[in-house]
């Protein structure tokens, strides 16, 4: 991820004093900008997802060498299924609305993980 996307996620889903897309609409015209608002309001939604379900965030860490994350979210119409980035794990990870959802690491080789995913 672009330093750049990254610090924008950073301010869109941190506790600090909010960004003001008004203020600051020059930097959400550029495609790095949009990036940052695609992946904010995804990271929003799962966070939403996670803190609503109250039962534990399941996750693997991709072994294959990817960088990935892969989550699983229970929700009452099935089962949430994401893959992200490390940066956005992190990310996601230190948002206000994660705080307390419990995590719980899941096994790699499929105990509870869609096989085909990790």
């Amino acid at each position: 991820m672009h330093a750049f996307v990254y610090r924008i996620v950073e301010r869109l889903t941190g506790d600090g004093p909010a960004l003001s897309r008004n203020r600051h609409f020059h930097a959400f015209t550029s495609p790095e900008g949009r990036q940052a608002l695609r992946v904010a309001r995804r990271l929003r939604s799962i966070a939403r997802d996670a803190a609503a379900s109250g039962a534990p965030l399941r996750f693997v860490e991709a072994s294959d060498g990817a960088g990935e994350v892969h989550l699983e979210i229970p929700i009452p119409a099935g089962v949430r299924r994401a893959i992200l980035p490390t940066a956005e794990w992190d990310l996601l990870r230190r948002m206000p609305a994660m705080r307390a959802v419990s995590l719980e690491r899941a096994d790699p080789r499929g105990h509870g993980m869609d096989r085909a995913v990790v």
